[in-house]
C-alpha cells in the first residue's frame, strides 16, 4: 500500500552549512510530486532526506520530522537501511551494477533482504521488469550484463531493481537528465503507470516534464547565494503552472530567472 509523507520543520546540514531550512509539506499516496527550482536550491538534498540518504554524506545531518503514515523515519531506533527499503531511490545517471547480469541486477536487493527460492526470484524479476516496461526487450538475454543496455534501458533496469523490493515510495532524482527524448518519454509514461502502486517524488529541471508527469509541484528557491534553500510553495501542478501564488514561482516558470 502506497504511503503518505508528512514533513514538518525539516532542515538539512552539511557540517555547519545549512542547505535547506524549515521545510514542511505533505505528499499524498499514489501521486507524483515534482520538485522544481534553480540549481543549488536544495531539491536533491531534500529528496535524500526522505529516505535517510542525506546522512550518508560526510557531515550530513537532519533536524525535523519525516512521517511515513504514522512512523517517524528519524525516530529513535529506526533502522536507516529498513527506511531505504521502504523508500526506494532512482538516481540521475543509470547505475546498474556493471559486473552483474540483467537478472542479478533486479534480484540484488531481494538477495540482500532475505533468502528466496529460485522460482520466487524468477517470478519477482519478471514482474519487476514488466513493471518497468523492460521485460519484452530483455527477456531473451537476462544473463547478459546490465551495462550492455542502452541508457534508457539501463534507467528502466534501475527502476525495476528499485520496485523489486516492493517499496511504498519511489524517489527519482532527475531520472531523465542523461537520456535522449525517446527514452525520456518512455520513463515519463512509466511514471504515470507506477503511481497506481507507489507514492512518487521526482526532482526535475524540465518544466515541461513537471507539467506532464506530476499531480503536485513544489517550487524551491534560494533567498540569496549562500543562504539555505526554502520551499516557496507547493500546489496542484495545474495551478502552479497557470496561476501560482508567489511571483517568484511565476518568474522561474516563465524563464525570467533561474
Amino acid at each position: 500500500m502506497a504511503k503518505r509523507i508528512d514533513v514538518s520543520g525539516l532542515s538539512a546540514f552539511y557540517g555547519t552549512h545549512k542547505a535547506i531550512d524549515d521545510i514542511s509539506m505533505t505528499v499524498e499516496p499514489r501521486s507524483v510530486t515534482a520538485f522544481i527550482g534553480p540549481s543549488g536550491c536544495g531539491k536533491s538534498t531534500f529528496l535524500r532526506t526522505l529516505n535517510r540518504m542525506h546522512e550518508v554524506t560526510p557531515g550530513g545531518r537532519v533536524e525535523g520530522k519525516v512521517m511515513l503514515d504514522d512512523e517517524n523515519l528519524y525516530g529513535q531506533g529506526v533502522d536507516p537501511v529498513a527506511v531505504r527499503r521502504t523508500v526506494g531511490m532512482v538516481f540521475q545517471r543509470p547505475n546498474p551494477f556493471p559486473t552483474m547480469s540483467i537478472f542479478d541486477n533486479v534480484a540484488a536487493g531481494l538477495r540482500l533482504n532475505g533468502s528466496y527460492k529460485k522460482s520466487e526470484l524468477n517470478d519477482v524479476v519478471e514482474r519487476s521488469l514488466k513493471g518497468a516496461n523492460l521485460w519484452n526487450e530483455v527477456k531473451d538475454r537476462l544473463n547478459k550484463p546490465g551495462s550492455g543496455l542502452s541508457g534508457g534501458q539501463q534507467q528502466r533496469l534501475c527502476i525495476a531493481r528499485a520496485i523489486a523490493v516492493e517499496p511504498q515510495v519511489l524517489l527519482m532524482d532527475e531520472p531523465c537528465s542523461a537520456l535522449d527524448p525517446i527514452s525520456t518519454l518512455a520513463i515519463e509514461d512509466l511514471i504515470g503507470e507506477l503511481k497506481e502502486r507507489f507514492t512518487i517524488v521526482i526532482v526535475t529541471h524540465n518544466m515541461q516534464q513537471a507539467a506532464r508527469v506530476s499531480d503536485r509541484t513544489a517550487f524551491f528557491n534560494l533567498a540569496a547565494v549562500g543562504q539555505p534553500g526554502k520551499l516557496v510553495e507547493i500546489d496542484d501542478t495545474d495551478r502552479i503552472f497557470s496561476n501560482p501564488s508567489v511571483q517568484a514561482t511565476e518568474d522561474y516558470i516563465s524563464g525570467r530567472f533561474g
